[in-house]
């Protein structure tokens, strides 16, 4: 086992390899980490016998730079990195970002706009008759006609736009496995079309009629195909192509669950787009296989030297170097968050031998200061399904498990993170282990044993606890599908008791958004006026970001929200505050405090006729 994957020429030379099986392009500099896609699937190849090369941030504009491991004898694997490749290049305000914090430095310029449409292109021109296939976040909630904020545009599925073979989305790690055996056995990456997991498409000739009657269709969850509205119907700026948008964004929804997804397939031009159901979760076995991988968790020493801009390293590393991941997935399904789509809504946790052992080595490691900085997932305190029904027949489709009016079924327990934590406490060496990753106060508050609550206020913050109440109006927050602004509030008193009790004096700091669908002028003077109410104003405001993939950008492209209808069959209408100077404005009543923001306020009062406000904030 090598101590790291092939990662540049010279590792090449001195592997004594004349060809690997695998390239993997990645967007992201190479850091032999598990929160690094190359690292984590180039690990997994390597154990089940393939060789891998990662060729990490190539130069796209050449293609001779895809070339220094020859030809891969099954297929280059390809990702724009660890974020979408226009959320990495740029702002919510859609401004160019100053750095990239998974490049050599942390310097900017090293990943593509549209990376995988870039990266694809360059290899096409490298070689000919070469597998190709995409994955990664920028492919995962691309797969199918999507929404693009920086072009204003509704694109194609990226897997027709980077002429790719075929697309994996989720996390891929059995996908990609599946793909590699069949690969192996001599299909092309083509005749590749009973995973799941992975999207496909057909040729310019084929009727419809004989898509559907195609035995590979059937064969996943055993349902037959269903099709959603084609790119022809969603991709105008009008209403009836917005109504189609939304109706098609509910059905993706609705089907991103393994265990009752349907096969879906979407027309583009002449050709067919095949989404096959997800991949099943892993079980805690597998996860743990996964994570018990010889990851050295450092980045390769190529940038132990100074990029350009006097900096080293890859900044990325220093946010996850010593955090430890607990879990998958998350059934809060917040609007402005794609994880549904991504990781699904069912929980994988790993075992807590697994995490013990490897927060055990982070101890050893010389830069290791006493400090685990997260132990979490997509939400931290979620370990455990939603419900004891979704390990047999899946997420509900038609039902949310938190949000406004959690579901009665929903079964809460802290229990087994409070053991975990606990054996992470007691580990020699461990001076304090924090939860950063985020907490549903909402799960948390529907729990009547407070004993991870106390232990939470004890040992797991330090001076401050960040949560993301999101907005205080209830019906945006019905439409963030979070919880009502008055069950943030009693977290927030139980929150300051708890701290009393113990004798601690710690705060809250709160996250909001500004601009998010369904928020208007007046709603944001809401926010402002409880902020000044409780005497806190952030630094920081999150503007709504419009990324692929998520519930909320449904309903920012089409001002619909597909999961609710009016009584005459149409969808609900949802307030969408749109361009520059009115997202300025939101932000600034969230800020009012500053003082450059004081015309911006006065401006914002006038426009919703809440002048009146005015001497609320400033008095």
């Amino acid at each position: 086992m090598r101590e790291f994957l092939i990662a540049n020429e010279s590792d090449f030379k001195n592997s004594g390899l004349s060809e690997v099986d695998f390239v993997f392009v990645s967007g992201d500099g190479y850091v032999d980490h598990p929160s690094f896609a190359s690292a984590l699937l180039g690990r997994l190849l390597e154990a089940n016998g393939y060789t891998v090369a990662i060729l990490p941030q190539p130069d796209w504009k050449n293609p001779e730079a895809f070339k220094i491991y020859g030809k891969p004898r099954l297929a280059f694997l390809v990702s724009a990195g660890a974020m979408d490749s226009m959320v990495s290049n740029y702002t919510a305000n859609n401004k160019p970002r100053s750095e990239d914090a998974y490049a050599h430095g942390g310097e900017k310029g090293h990943r593509p706009d549209r990376a995988l449409i870039a990266y694809v292109g360059a290899i096409r021109q490298a070689f000919k008759g070469v597998n190709v296939i995409i994955g990664g976040i920028e492919a995962s909630l691309r797969r199918s006609a999507h929404y693009d904020y920086w072009s204003n545009t509704v694109k194609r599925s990226i897997l027709l736009d980077s002429k790719a073979d075929l697309l994996v989305y989720g996390m891929g790690e059995t996908s990609t496995l599946e793909i590699a055996s069949q690969l192996a056995s001599g299909k092309t990456a083509r005749e590749i079309r009973n995973v799941r997991g992975t999207c496909w498409y057909t040729g310019k000739q084929i009727d419809i009629d004989e898509l559907f009657s195609k035995p590979e269709n059937e064969m996943i969850n055993g349902k037959a195909p269903v099709l959603i509205p084609s790119y022809d119907e969603v991709k105008a700026d009008s209403i009836d192509a917005k109504q189609k948008y939304a109706e098609s964004y509910l059905i993706q929804e609705q089907n991103t669950d393994a265990i009752n997804a349907s096969t879906l397939i979407e027309k583009t031009d002449s050709r067919y787009v095949v989404q096959n159901p997800p991949a099943l979760p892993l079980s805690t076995e597998e996860m743990d296989k996964i994570y018990e991988l010889p990851f050295t968790r450092r980045w390769h020493p190529m940038y132990d030297k100074q990029a350009p801009n006097g900096k080293n390293g890859i900044p990325a590393l220093s946010e996850v170097k010593f955090s430890l991941t607990s879990c998958r997935g998350c059934f809060g399904a917040c609007s402005f968050c794609a994880i549904t789509f991504h990781q699904g809504r069912r929980i994988q946790s790993r075992s807590h031998h697994n995490i013990i052992k490897e927060a055990v080595a982070l101890t050893k490691d010389p830069d290791f200061k006493g400090y685990i900085h997260d132990i979490g997932g997509p939400t931290a305190n979620f370990r455990n399904d939603a419900c004891e029904k979704q390990q047999k027949a899946g997420a509900c489709k038609n039902r949310d498990c938190l949000g406004v009016n959690p579901c009665p079924n929903i079964k809460v327990h802290h229990s087994d993170y409070v053991e975990l934590l606990g054996k992470l406490r007691a580990i020699p060496n461990v001076k304090k282990v924090f939860i950063r990753s985020g907490i549903r106060f909402d799960y948390l508050m529907m729990d009547k044993d407070k004993t991870f609550f106390y232990d939470l206020v004890k040992h797991h913050i330090s001076g401050q606890l960040k949560v993301a109440p999101e907005h205080v109006n209830d019906n945006v927050l019905r439409l963030m599908r979070k919880s009502t602004h008055k069950v943030y509030e009693q977290f927030a008193e139980e929150y300051q008791r708890i701290n009393k009790e113990l004798g601690m004096k710690q705060y809250l700091v709160p996250y909001y958004i500004a601009g998010h669908p369904g928020a208007d002028l007046s709603a944001a003077v809401d926010v402002a006026l409880y902020l000044k109410k409780t005497g806190f104003v952030p630094d920081q405001v999150q503007d709504f970001y419009p990324t692929p993939g998520s519930l909320a950008t449904c309903m920012y492209w089409t001002g619909l929200n597909p999961w609710k209808k009016e009584d005459n069959g149409a969808f609900e209408q949802v307030y969408v505050a749109r361009g520059g100077h009115e997202r300025r404005l939101q932000r600034a009543l969230l800020q009012f405090n500053r003082r450059e923001n004081m015309p911006l306020v006065k401006e914002a009062l006038k426009m919703c006729h809440r002048e009146g406000d005015f001497n609320k904030l400033y008095k």
